[in-house]
């Protein structure tokens, strides 16, 4: 390993052993989100992909395909579903959540119009299922189609217990699992189906992606409480949008009657005041909820790298194994 991938976080190093793979899903994804009829897809679609952002779960098709010795087409193809997935999830996401920055910009909602971005949204799912069954793999089709059922599964049980604070862990969790870890685990499990991979390995393939997807979630919910890396995300919007997330479950479940007065008026009655964050802050620090999630994130990581065990000895999986350790070190 040279002093450039030493520097080089996790999943750059990825990146750049999958360069020539992510130049080809670059060019797909452009390809596909053209349309001749409606110039406002484009439009739109170019505003959140070139954005930036990671490109984290097309990375991870890609990685656990060539893993496997794959050097056929549809790699690509399925890196470029996983993408278009993930952005219409995010393009109705915004809507939803009334959001007005994604990746430090201005959101498509905001820009255009929410009708642009849900019917935007649509049109890239539809464009996404163009590409998963132009591999011809049934099984394929299966994954993914189910995983878009279950995120959506996800985000609508999100809506209803976002502002309950009767929400639990195990809800969280199951929120979790489906609108974020769903994609993860796909992502990677895909890859290995495609490539023809042992059976043993595509379980263990899917197996991890859905414990770094859970951890990469808990993390997110964290950062927006604790600042530490949010790159284009506004400190404190899941408490003003009154999301019930892991944190914030912690420290009501660990409220006495005056603080989860508090929580019933910022979170389930929406009533905020000037410096409401400061004391959402201050109970999450005080009843140790903030340490508590952090701990939960790292054990996700943990489930993350010994998935890989039965995986081949490649270098890909090394940075597999990084890549859940990174996660959880954007908040150390």
């Amino acid at each position: 390993m040279g002093l450039d991938d030493v520097k080089r976080k996790p999943y750059e190093r990825l990146a750049h052993h999958l360069a020539d793979d992510m130049e080809a899903v670059g060019a797909m994804i452009r390809a596909r989100m053209a349309s001749e009829n409606a110039p406002r897809i484009p439009e739109v679609t170019a505003h959140l992909v070139e954005a930036g952002g990671k490109r984290l779960r097309p990375l991870l098709t890609l990685a656990a395909a060539r893993m496997h010795g794959y050097d056929g087409p549809f790699h690509i193809h399925l890196a470029a579903t996983v993408e278009f997935i993930h952005t219409a999830t995010l393009l109705h996401d915004d809507v939803v959540d009334e959001s007005r920055q994604r990746r430090g910009r201005k959101t498509a909602n905001l820009l255009w119009d929410n009708k642009s971005s849900v019917l935007v949204g649509d049109y890239l799912f539809a464009r996404s299922f163009q590409l998963m069954t132009d591999t011809g793999n049934r099984r394929v089709l299966s994954i993914l189609s189910n995983a878009s059922a279950t995120i959506a599964e996800g985000e609508v049980l999100q809506l209803t217990a976002a502002q309950d604070l009767a929400t639990d862990e195990d809800v969280y969790l199951q929120v979790v699992r489906g609108k974020t870890a769903a994609l993860f685990a796909a992502a990677t499990e895909v890859g290995g189906v495609i490539a023809g991979a042992p059976e043993a390995c595509v379980r263990a393939l899917h197996t991890y992606g859905d414990a770094l997807g859970v951890c990469f979630q808990i993390v997110d919910d964290l950062l927006d409480y604790t600042g530490t890396d949010a790159i284009g995300k506004n400190i404190g919007d899941d408490f003003r949008e009154r999301k019930l997330t892991l944190p914030v479950i912690k420290a009501v479940a660990r409220a006495d009657a005056g603080e989860r007065a508090f929580w019933v008026r910022a979170i389930e009655k929406g009533d905020q005041r000037e410096g409401d964050l400061e004391q959402a802050l201050e109970l999450l620090h005080r009843h140790g909820a903030l340490e508590a999630a952090r701990a939960e994130a790292l054990e996700w990581s943990q489930r993350a790298r010994q998935a890989l065990a039965p995986l081949p000895d490649h270098p890909i999986r090394a940075m597999l194994a990084d890549l859940a350790d990174y996660v959880v070190e954007r908040i150390s």
